[in-house]
Protein backbone atom coordinates (compact mmCIF):
# COMPACT_ATOMS: atom_id res chain seq x y z
CA UNK A 1 0.00 0.00 0.00
CA UNK A 2 3.11 2.02 0.60
CA UNK A 3 3.31 4.95 -1.99
CA UNK A 4 0.15 3.74 -3.91
CA UNK A 5 -1.61 7.33 -3.61
CA UNK A 6 1.20 8.78 -5.20
CA UNK A 7 0.50 6.78 -7.93
CA UNK A 8 -2.86 7.84 -8.47
CA UNK A 9 -2.90 10.50 -11.17
CA UNK A 10 -5.26 13.28 -10.11
CA UNK A 11 -3.41 13.03 -6.44
CA UNK A 12 -0.31 14.13 -8.36
CA UNK A 13 -2.34 16.04 -10.42
CA UNK A 14 -3.29 18.07 -7.04
CA UNK A 15 0.25 17.42 -5.41
CA UNK A 16 1.76 19.07 -8.34
CA UNK A 17 -0.70 22.29 -7.91
CA UNK A 18 -0.65 22.41 -4.07
CA UNK A 19 3.19 22.16 -4.35
CA UNK A 20 3.10 25.36 -7.14
CA UNK A 21 0.73 27.95 -4.59
CA UNK A 22 2.73 27.01 -1.35
CA UNK A 23 6.28 27.14 -3.06
CA UNK A 24 4.72 30.86 -4.19
CA UNK A 25 3.20 31.53 -0.90
CA UNK A 26 6.48 30.51 0.54
CA UNK A 27 8.88 32.58 -1.77
CA UNK A 28 6.63 35.80 -0.66
CA UNK A 29 8.29 35.49 2.70
CA UNK A 30 11.61 35.95 0.51
CA UNK A 31 10.54 39.13 -1.26
CA UNK A 32 9.46 40.49 1.99
CA UNK A 33 12.98 39.89 3.16
CA UNK A 34 14.29 41.45 0.02
CA UNK A 35 12.09 44.30 0.13
CA UNK A 36 12.84 45.29 3.42
CA UNK A 37 16.52 45.32 2.84
CA UNK A 38 16.53 47.53 -0.15
CA UNK A 39 14.28 49.53 1.26
CA UNK A 40 15.85 49.91 4.57
CA UNK A 41 12.86 49.66 6.21
CA UNK A 42 12.09 47.49 9.86
CA UNK A 43 9.01 46.95 11.85
CA UNK A 44 11.61 45.39 15.05
CA UNK A 45 13.84 47.30 17.00
CA UNK A 46 16.10 43.81 17.37
CA UNK A 47 15.98 44.02 13.44
CA UNK A 48 18.01 47.33 13.72
CA UNK A 49 19.81 46.85 16.91
CA UNK A 50 23.45 46.77 15.47
CA UNK A 51 22.80 50.08 13.87
CA UNK A 52 24.20 53.15 15.45
CA UNK A 53 21.31 55.29 17.40
CA UNK A 54 20.58 57.73 14.41
CA UNK A 55 20.28 55.09 11.54
CA UNK A 56 17.93 52.87 13.55
CA UNK A 57 15.18 55.63 14.11
CA UNK A 58 15.47 55.83 10.16
CA UNK A 59 15.31 52.21 9.38
CA UNK A 60 11.98 51.97 12.09
CA UNK A 61 9.70 52.38 9.55
CA UNK A 62 6.54 51.52 7.24
CA UNK A 63 7.63 51.44 3.41
CA UNK A 64 4.50 51.16 1.07
CA UNK A 65 6.59 48.56 -1.16
CA UNK A 66 7.25 46.24 1.81
CA UNK A 67 3.52 46.69 3.18
CA UNK A 68 2.22 45.53 -0.34
CA UNK A 69 4.41 42.35 -0.36
CA UNK A 70 3.33 41.52 3.21
CA UNK A 71 -0.31 42.30 2.25
CA UNK A 72 0.05 39.88 -0.85
CA UNK A 73 1.55 37.03 1.59
CA UNK A 74 -1.13 37.51 3.90
CA UNK A 75 -3.45 37.36 1.08
CA UNK A 76 -1.84 33.68 0.06
CA UNK A 77 -2.35 32.48 3.61
CA UNK A 78 -6.03 33.36 3.80
CA UNK A 79 -6.06 31.85 0.31
CA UNK A 80 -3.87 29.22 -0.47
CA UNK A 81 -4.65 27.05 2.97
CA UNK A 82 -8.03 26.35 2.74
CA UNK A 83 -6.86 25.57 -1.14
CA UNK A 84 -5.02 22.47 -0.06
CA UNK A 85 -7.00 21.62 2.63
CA UNK A 86 -10.57 21.58 0.02
CA UNK A 87 -8.15 20.44 -2.53
CA UNK A 88 -7.12 17.26 -0.52
CA UNK A 89 -10.94 16.48 0.90
CA UNK A 90 -12.35 17.37 -3.45
CA UNK A 91 -9.50 14.81 -4.44
CA UNK A 92 -10.12 12.12 -1.98
CA UNK A 93 -13.80 12.42 -3.17
CA UNK A 94 -12.79 11.13 -7.17
CA UNK A 95 -14.01 13.56 -9.31
CA UNK A 96 -13.31 12.95 -13.00
CA UNK A 97 -9.43 13.99 -13.56
CA UNK A 98 -10.12 16.56 -16.23
CA UNK A 99 -12.49 18.46 -14.04
CA UNK A 100 -10.28 18.10 -10.86
CA UNK A 101 -7.34 19.52 -12.96
CA UNK A 102 -8.98 22.17 -14.56
CA UNK A 103 -10.21 23.39 -10.49
CA UNK A 104 -5.93 22.71 -9.84
CA UNK A 105 -4.92 24.92 -12.90
CA UNK A 106 -7.57 27.74 -12.75
CA UNK A 107 -6.59 28.05 -8.77
CA UNK A 108 -2.84 28.35 -9.05
CA UNK A 109 -3.10 30.54 -12.10
CA UNK A 110 -5.45 33.05 -10.33
CA UNK A 111 -2.74 33.10 -7.44
CA UNK A 112 0.24 33.51 -9.63
CA UNK A 113 -1.71 36.69 -11.47
CA UNK A 114 -2.69 37.94 -8.14
CA UNK A 115 0.73 38.41 -6.82
CA UNK A 116 1.76 39.81 -10.28
CA UNK A 117 -1.25 42.44 -10.00
CA UNK A 118 -0.88 42.92 -6.00
CA UNK A 119 3.08 43.81 -6.48
CA UNK A 120 3.00 45.14 -9.26
CA UNK A 121 0.01 47.13 -8.38
CA UNK A 122 -1.65 46.73 -11.48
CA UNK A 123 -5.13 48.99 -11.81
CA UNK A 124 -8.37 46.76 -10.86
CA UNK A 125 -10.26 45.03 -11.26
CA UNK A 126 -7.35 42.62 -12.05
CA UNK A 127 -6.31 41.62 -8.67
CA UNK A 128 -9.91 42.15 -7.38
CA UNK A 129 -10.97 39.66 -10.44
CA UNK A 130 -7.61 37.07 -10.08
CA UNK A 131 -9.21 36.62 -6.46
CA UNK A 132 -12.54 36.07 -6.94
CA UNK A 133 -11.60 33.50 -9.74
CA UNK A 134 -9.22 31.42 -7.26
CA UNK A 135 -12.25 32.02 -4.56
CA UNK A 136 -15.00 30.15 -6.52
CA UNK A 137 -12.63 28.07 -7.92
CA UNK A 138 -12.39 26.84 -3.83
CA UNK A 139 -15.82 27.39 -2.86
CA UNK A 140 -17.00 25.31 -6.18
CA UNK A 141 -14.45 22.26 -5.13
CA UNK A 142 -15.97 22.66 -1.89
CA UNK A 143 -19.27 22.26 -2.69
CA UNK A 144 -18.31 19.26 -4.81
CA UNK A 145 -17.30 17.85 -1.08
CA UNK A 146 -20.10 18.70 0.61
CA UNK A 147 -22.21 17.68 -2.11
CA UNK A 148 -20.63 14.25 -1.98
CA UNK A 149 -20.12 13.38 2.04
CA UNK A 150 -23.36 15.44 3.36
CA UNK A 151 -24.72 13.51 6.04
CA UNK A 152 -26.90 15.69 8.67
Amino acid sequence: MEGKLMEDELFKAFTTYAMIVILKMMLMALLTVYYRLTRGAFMNEEDVARKPAEERKKLLRADSNVERVRRCHQNDLENVIPFVLIGLFYSLTGPELSAAVLHFRVFAGSRLFHTVAYVCALPQPCRGLSWMVGLFTTASMAYQVLSTVLTL
